[in-house]
C-alpha cells in the first residue's frame, strides 16, 4: 500500500483493516492477522506507531519441521525525506528508528513486512520441549525414539572435562 505523505490528514490516518492493505508480504505463507497503526504528519516527517500481528511459517531450529509462529511487532518509526545523494548523513543513537521515503510517498506494506521480520524469534521452535534431530542417524526425536548410542566425547576436549572442579571457588 503506497501512502502519499501530502494525503495524510492533519488529524492523522488510522489503519486498522488488514484486508484494506491487500497483499503485504512477499511470502504467500505469511498472513497479516491484525493491524493497529496510526500515521501522523509533522511537517515533512511522518510518524508511524502501533502494532501488527502476523502468522508466519518458519522452520524449527531443532527438528527442521515447518511450524507456524505468531509474531507481534510494535511499530514506532519516523519517516523522513531521503537526503540528496551527495549529502552525508550522520545518524545519532536516537535515529535508529528512522527510515526514509522518496517522492513524497512510502510503501506501508514494506514497512510492515520489515517490522514483522524483525519481530520473529532468532531460533524458532515448533514447541517448547522440541527434542530435535539425532546427531547419529538424523531422525526426528519428536517422532521416533532412535536406539543410536551416544556419540563419544571429542578427545580434544578431554582436558576441559574437569575444569570446573579445578577452578578455585
Amino acid at each position: 500500500m503506497i501512502v502519499r505523505v501530502p494525503d495524510i490528514p492533519t488529524e492523522g490516518l488510522s489503519v486498522t483493516d488488514p484486508a484494506a492493505l491487500g497483499t503485504v508480504y512477499r511470502d504467500p505463507s505469511w498472513r497479516l492477522e491484525g493491524v493497529q497503526l496510526q500515521l501522523e504528519r509533522d511537517g515533512l516527517d511522518v510518524f508511524v506507531t502501533g502494532e501488527v500481528r502476523a502468522t508466519v511459517s518458519q522452520t524449527c531450529g531443532r527438528c527442521l519441521e515447518p511450524s507456524a509462529v505468531t509474531a507481534t511487532a510494535a511499530i514506532d518509526v519516523r519517516l523522513v525525506p531521503r537526503p540528496a545523494t551527495g549529502d552525508t548523513v550522520e545518524l545519532a543513537p536516537d535515529d535508529l528508528d528512522v527510515d526514509f521515503y522518496e517522492r513524497d510517498e512510502f510503501d506501508l506494506s514494506a514497512l510492515i513486512e520489515a517490522e514483522t521480520a524483525l519481530a520473529l524469534p532468532m531460533k524458532p521452535l515448533c514447541r517448547e520441549g522440541c527434542l530435535g534431530l539425532c546427531p547419529i542417524c538424523g531422525g526426528n526425536r519428536n517422532v521416533v525414539a532412535c536406539a543410536c548410542p551416544p556419540r563419544p566425547a571429542d578427545p580434544r576436549l578431554a582436558v576441559l572435562k574437569d575444569l570446573a572442579a579445578r577452578l578455585p571457588h
